[in-house]
Formats: structure tokens, C-alpha cells, sequence
């Protein structure tokens, strides 16, 4: 009896021991190389309109929610279902996105009700710094960034409501009151045919989520700084609706160069629909005026389901890339040295042929739409900037 009491404590022993062997083999990091990205089969994707769950602030994220994958070094997109063809290379601290612009994923009907264009191959390129220089003052940008799939984020518009007493309100793209034709991918087409985002597409964090993190690396900002989509929308802009009623008589609406009807703006409460309907209020986010935050001291950008959505300013050294060429970074709002505080805007009419009001009317506030205002004017873009440059 004794003898088997012993062998049964043996026995318990050597099972404890392989369970501990287990347990620690179980705990170790496996390391995971990083997917391979397969370009070349066409995706068909469904829309979710699912709203992202709240979670606590106080989630820790650890590197790893910011690995940027495949997409920091050289990598190509060749969508054969969609037309997508862009090629990135890092060279000399520089990194080159050469793309026609066409998404990777699923896109609404275009012409639309809302917007009469038809997305095109473009034949774009893009120079963004791979060592940011953050400055820590916000300027502001008309195209904050690029897309991973090479496609343009441009969150402001061209459209205006303009009053005959000053005031001009500059049309946001997400809003309920004037339709701009925006796809589920909150997105649409220019008159050139580009395609382009003003807020958050769950298409392509979809397509770019390979490890199913917490936050997805969607692009590239143009002072080298990466943009990013929170899948539990955890991080929330600093911007709220302002408290002021707003001002103007006799408010005219513009439209994509046409102009429309009277529109009744003095005495109305902001909404949203216009960019000046909102105001940065400090802490009242977590995000900074340009969208962006540091996480383990790594400064971001973020594209959020809420104001601004897209980053309006950047944090870092750039110069704004354009396809028609570079155009330097514009002061922000509420700061001197915009981008109409420079050319003298009488000469430039005069050049023009036009009046100083309906330049004035024509560029709206900073920073300008050049295509748009050349076109409300009846002039070539090439007309108005060499005006503007010519008139200091």
C-alpha cells in the first residue's frame, strides 16, 4: 500500500511537470512575418454601415497596433478588377508615389445626382519626406495626404456660400444640406475625373487591415508623417460646433461653379454644413487641431468619423505636392500669413478683368480652390495663378 501511494505521488508530480512544460510553451511571442499582399485578384466588398464599438480611453496600445506592414518600404498595387496601378519607392529619405489614382476597392455610381463626373485614370505623383521633422505649429493643407492605394485625401470643397455683406461659407462635404454626390466611401469625383476622400471609408481599411490591429495604416501625410483609421473609433477630434449664430444678407449658393439660389444664412444656428460652423476647443478630444496625437511617441495622424474626419493641417516640415506641381503649406485658420494675405487682389483683377469683389468671391477663404475659382470666373487656372503671382 505504501509503495502505490508512492508511485501515485510520482505519478501526480510528472503531470504537473508536463503541464508547466505546456503552459510556458504556450506563453511564448511567436513572431509573424508580415502578409503576403495579393494585388492582383478583383475584391468585391458590401458596405458596412455598422457603427464601430465605443471602447475605454484607456486601452494600452503596444507597437504593434502601428506597424505600417508592406507599406513602409517599396511595394506596387496592380488591381486588375478596379484599374488600380500604383508604384511607391524609398529613396534619399523620400518617399515617390507615382499612381493613376484609381481606388482598390468598391466605389458608388458616378454621375450621380450629386456629382456629374466621371472617375479617370489619373497620372499623379507624390514626394513625402520619410524622416518627418515635426514643428509642432499647425499650417494648413489642401491635400493633407495620399492614400496607401494612391488615392488622394482632400477634405475641403470648392463650393461656397457667398453673402453680398462679406461673408463667405465655405461648403463641408459631409453634411445633409447641399448633396455633393458622396459615395459610401465618403468620397467623389472632381471635374478632372480624380476620385478622392473627405472622410472615412471602412472599403479601404478594410482592404489595407492584413493583421486585424486596432488601428489601420491607411496613408501617407505629406510632411512624411503616417495616417491611420481607428477600427474601434476609440480617438475623438477636439472640435465642437460654435455657439454663435451665423451672419450675411442676400447669400448667394455656388455649386460647383454654377451659381444657384439665395440661401437665408444670418440668424441660423451652425450645423455642420459649413467648415466655419465648427471651432477647435483644446481637450475637449484627443486629438490635436490636425487630427493627430503621439502614441508611444510616435505623432499621427488619424481620419475619425467626425469633424475634421481628414486632417485640414499638418504638424510637420512639407511642401503641399500637388500634380500641377508643389504648392507651399498655407498658415491655418485664425493665423496671419494666409494664403490670400499675399498677392495684391486689385492688380490681380485687373489683370484679370474682372473686379476685386468678384475675385474676392471667387477664392472664398483660405485656402483657395484655384480650379474652381478660375472656372467661376471664366478664366484658365494658368490665367489666375500667374495673376496672383504677378500682383504682391
Amino acid at each position: 500500500m505504501a509503495s502505490f501511494r508512492i508511485n501515485e505521488l510520482q505519478l501526480t508530480i510528472a503531470v504537473l511537470l508536463t503541464v508547466c512544460v505546456v503552459a510556458s510553451a504556450c506563453s511564448s511571442q511567436e513572431t509573424v512575418s508580415p502578409p503576403t499582399i495579393q494585388t492582383t485578384a478583383a475584391h468585391t466588398h458590401t458596405e458596412d454601415t455598422t457603427t464601430p464599438p465605443i471602447t475605454q480611453t484607456t486601452t494600452t496600445h503596444t507597437h504593434t497596433d502601428l506597424q505600417a506592414g508592406s507599406y513602409l518600404g517599396n511595394y506596387s498595387i496592380s488591381e486588375v478588377g478596379f484599374g488600380t496601378q500604383t508604384t511607391v519607392t524609398v529613396s534619399d529619405n523620400t518617399r515617390t508615389i507615382v499612381t493613376n489614382a484609381l481606388p482598390n476597392h468598391e466605389t458608388g455610381l458616378f454621375p450621380n445626382s450629386g456629382n456629374p463626373n466621371t472617375i479617370s485614370a489619373q497620372s499623379n505623383r507624390y514626394e513625402f519626406p520619410t524622416n518627418p521633422a515635426y514643428r509642432g505649429a499647425a499650417v494648413e493643407v489642401h491635400v493633407p495626404g495620399v492614400a496607401v492605394n494612391g488615392v488622394k485625401f482632400e477634405p475641403g470643397t470648392a463650393e461656397t456660400v457667398t453673402c453680398v455683406t462679406g461673408e463667405t461659407y465655405r461648403v463641408e462635404g459631409l453634411q445633409d444640406t447641399f448633396n455633393l454626390g458622396m459615395d459610401f466611401n465618403n468620397a467623389h469625383v472632381q471635374p478632372t475625373g480624380e476620385y478622392h476622400y473627405h472622410g472615412l471609408s471602412h472599403l479601404l481599411a478594410e482592404v489595407l487591415d492584413h493583421s486585424g490591429g486596432e488601428l489601420v495604416h491607411v496613408g501617407f501625410a505629406a510632411d512624411g508623417y503616417l495616417i491611420y483609421i481607428s477600427t474601434t473609433d476609440i480617438y475623438k477630434p477636439s472640435y465642437q460646433l460654435t455657439a454663435s449664430l451665423r451672419t450675411g444678407s442676400d447669400c448667394q449658393v455656388s455649386l460647383g461653379g454654377v451659381r444657384g439660389p439665395n440661401k437665408v444664412v444670418g440668424g441660423t444656428a451652425p450645423d455642420g454644413t459649413y467648415t466655419s460652423d465648427w471651432e477647435y476647443v483644446p481637450g475637449s478630444g484627443h486629438l490635436d487641431e490636425c487630427n493627430g496625437t503621439f502614441i508611444e511617441d510616435r505623432y499621427l495622424y488619424l481620419v475619425t468619423n467626425e469633424f475634421p474626419y481628414i486632417s485640414r493641417c499638418l504638424k510637420g516640415e512639407f511642401n503641399e505636392s500637388r500634380p500641377s506641381g508643389p504648392n507651399p503649406g498655407r498658415t491655418p485658420r485664425g493665423q496671419t500669413g494666409s494664403a490670400l494675405s499675399g498677392p495684391n487682389l486689385a492688380a490681380a483683377a485687373a489683370q484679370l478683368d474682372v473686379t476685386e469683389k468678384q475675385l474676392r468671391l471667387a477664392l472664398g477663404p483660405p485656402p483657395p480652390d484655384i480650379e474652381a475659382a478660375a472656372s467661376s470666373l471664366g478664366v484658365t487656372t494658368g490665367a489666375l495663378r500667374d495673376a496672383l503671382d504677378k500682383s504682391p
